[in-house]
């Protein structure tokens, strides 16, 4: 198992500079994808990208988070990385929940390791709220409560199946991407364990969900998804049946 972090930044490079030493003081590599950030926080990214166990990969067009992921992800393969650990560069993960994460991961190195949070005051209530919705909307779409909390971008995948999954298929390359992977890493039948973790919202963290934009592109990938389970409700239904 050779695990890795992969931190997808756009234009947050106040605080990636905490994650990325936090993460390096547990002892994870970590690959910074820049999506074409402005110049100052490239130029963070380029500083940090010299010190041991930090690789940068630029991305010249803006993709959005998914698509920052996704090039992550294949570029953690041409590294020889088994696993990454997924987290945000906004500083809102709690990085001492890293060891647990790490050990569940290390117990059940096929499993899909998904952060469920538990949010302090901080954190916007609209935000909160509006996030049940994809919740019910993943449990239907995947006839189950296997994932607890899809939109929550701290967590681990085995990088084997998660690449076989984006081989197969295109996925939401912006906020839609956390909630599409989950749900398709079930649909391939990759089991979940999720583990609570600790999430903040900084009062000058730097937010770039789009509430239009994005809603609209959730809705449509909820959308997509429904059909898709319709047809693959009978294998879902008899998994159930053997779990």
């Amino acid at each position: 198992m050779k695990l890795g972090a992969v931190i997808p930044v756009y234009n947050h490079g106040g605080p990636v500079v905490g994650v990325v030493a936090a993460l390096r003081a547990h002892g994870l590599p970590v690959l910074l994808v820049d999506d074409a950030s402005e110049p100052g926080c490239a130029a963070v990214l380029d500083t940090l990208a010299q010190q041991p166990g930090v690789t940068l990969e630029r991305l010249t067009v803006n993709q959005g988070k998914g698509g920052a992921v996704i090039a992550g992800l294949r570029r953690a393969a041409q590294l020889g990385w088994t696993h990454t650990l997924q987290i945000d560069a906004d500083g809102q993960h709690d990085t001492r929940d890293v060891p647990a994460f790490v050990a569940a991961a290390t117990a059940a190195p096929e499993h899909f390791i998904c952060g469920c949070p538990i949010y302090d005051a901080s954190v916007p209530k609209a935000r909160l709220y509006g996030r049940y919705a994809t919740h019910i909307w993943v449990w239907i779409n995947t006839l189950s409560f296997t994932v607890r909390d899809s939109m929550c971008g701290f967590r681990i995948y085995p990088l084997l199946a998660v690449l076989r999954v984006l081989d197969g298929t295109s996925i939401g390359r912006r906020m839609d991407f956390d909630i599409e992977i989950a749900v398709r890493l079930v649909w391939a039948g990759v089991k979940v364990v999720n583990l609570p973790t600790r999430v903040r919202y900084p009062e000058d963290g730097v937010s770039h969900f789009r509430a239009l934009r994005d809603n609209v592109l959730i809705s449509a990938m909820h959308t997509r998804l429904f059909f898709g389970m319709l047809w693959r409700s009978p294998l879902l239904l008899w998994r159930k049946v053997l779990a």
